[in-house]
């Protein structure tokens, strides 16, 4: 697919706090090398099979990242929200992108090339260690990504994980929480492998159990541990 996107590329602020957790040093060095641009929603940043150009960084806005079964079928990986990093493995590793990354809404992100990465890699230890962190981090989203999906018995099992898993989890169990449900049906049923109908399905019986409420695109959840007593694994 194309890539689509709006504005001229822009060197970024030195104010901008992506890069927030390396030293002063070693942001500087980023924030010379990385473009930032507008993008639409729907925009295809890179697609699954591409060979790798570069890392993209959101400084604002939603990313999904998702991949595509030889029956056509789409199951999203996960949303990438601010500061999130995309495309990092396959940078480094030189291999193709293993997923699709489209934006969500209209976002602000930044590109770093392959070849600016690597090289300040070497020049910087403190930055192949921010690159690991964010390698072992999506690694240990997509295995928790894959239990969910294996180890759940039923649908409605994989959706109560995936409400849970929004939620505030220093929040007090038994006290109602409130989040804003960005995902339509469809795409919850790709997080989840299922129908937009089973979806649907599904929330209009949780809402007859009381296990949320909902008003337009704010979602209530009542009682955490309620919701957590139909996860079995």
């Amino acid at each position: 697919m194309a890539t689509q996107m709006v504005d001229n590329p822009q060197r970024l602020a030195p104010a901008d706090k992506t890069f927030c957790d390396l030293s002063p040093a070693v942001a500087d060095a980023l924030e010379l090398e990385a473009l930032t641009t507008t993008y639409p929603t729907g925009a295809v940043l890179f697609a699954e099979g591409q060979a790798p150009r570069g890392v993209f960084i959101v400084r604002r806005g939603r990313v999904k990242l998702s991949v595509c079964g030889s029956d056509g079928r789409t199951l999203i990986l996960r949303i990438v929200e601010t500061g999130g990093a995309l495309g990092v493995a396959a940078v480094v590793g030189g291999y193709k992108y293993e997923a699709t990354a489209e934006t969500q809404e209209p976002c602000e992100i930044s590109f770093l090339r392959q070849s600016d990465l690597l090289r300040l890699m070497r020049q910087h230890g403190e930055l192949a260690l921010w690159v690991t962190q964010h390698i072992s981090q999506d690694y240990a989203s997509t295995c928790r990504e894959i239990r969910d999906l294996i180890l759940s018995d039923s649908a409605s099992e994989k959706l109560a994980r995936l409400l849970v898993g929004w939620l505030d989890q220093n929040a007090e169990a038994r006290n109602p929480s409130q989040m804003k449900l960005a995902l339509t049906h469809e795409e919850i049923g790709q997080m989840i492998g299922t129908s937009r109908e089973t979806v649907s399905r599904l929330f209009a019986g949780f809402k007859k159990q009381h296990l949320i409420q909902q008003t337009g695109a704010t979602l209530v959840i009542p009682s955490r541990i309620a919701l957590e007593s139909l996860i079995t694994a």
